[in-house]
């Protein structure tokens, strides 16, 4: 068994729990509240900015040419091509892109890119793959899932992010990123393999939290209310 299908097999309960999640249930049955959709693109855009810095950090920390460009196509994926789910959604709900841009994040998503940014600063290239992994994983398991469950056609309300998650190019970005942690995994300790096997499940956890993040609107506390000292 490679070592990222043990990775699968090992968070297959947080996957589980992604597929059955209310949000991403919505999707497939094309009816979700416009105010979470609103508030996942919002956080979603500001995550794949910082995604797109990870990813800047992987390729420095790469040694061959071969995966400096993996890095570098990547980025140009989510800059060009992961827009397209994003304008799906704003069409969906009436709300140009650009006014659901620069927002601050919710405590999950703050939560989550920081969590890879931890290890993107401090960690190893395996580290970082680990961390990342899951976001294309569970899309494109998200996709082919809902495409499998409700077959949409093409006046489905969410046909075309169903169907952007279903596609090839998302599962090349996840096979080869799984390759690339494969080929690593090949060389390294037992105990690097414990960090990025708890960076992987932290970002598989982090992921059903950012689906119940949108879906119940979460904010942070209100700075307005002083706390009460007994």
């Amino acid at each position: 068994m490679t070592f990222t299908n043990q990775l699968r097999k090992e968070n297959d309960d947080i996957f589980q729990l992604i597929f059955e999640h209310p949000f991403v249930e919505g999707i497939g049955k094309g009816d979700i509240a416009k105010s979470a959709i609103e508030h996942y693109v919002k956080a979603d855009f500001e995550y794949l900015n910082a995604f797109m810095k990870i990813y800047g950090l992987a390729l420095a920390k790469s040694t061959s040419r071969k995966d400096i460009m993996y890095f570098h196509d990547k980025i140009s994926f989510i800059l060009h091509d992961e827009i397209h789910p994003h304008h799906n959604f704003c069409d969906y709900i009436g709300v140009g892109y650009e006014s659901l841009q620069g927002h601050s994040l919710p405590p999950t998503a703050d939560h989550y890119i920081k969590h890879m940014m931890y290890h993107a600063q401090l960690g190893t290239l395996g580290e970082i793959l680990g961390a990342l992994l899951p976001c294309p994983w569970t899309y494109l398991e998200i996709g082919k899932e809902l495409m499998e469950k409700y077959q949409p056609k093409e006046d489905h309300p969410f046909y075309q992010w169903i169907r952007f998650y279903a596609d090839s190019r998302v599962e090349n970005t996840t096979n080869d990123m799984r390759m690339l942690l494969d080929r690593y995994a090949e060389h390294i300790s037992p105990d690097e393999k414990l960090r990025i096997k708890d960076a992987f499940r932290k970002s598989c956890q982090l992921e059903l939290k950012f689906w119940e993040m949108a879906y119940s609107l979460e904010q942070w506390p209100s700075d307005g209310k002083q706390a009460i000292h007994s």
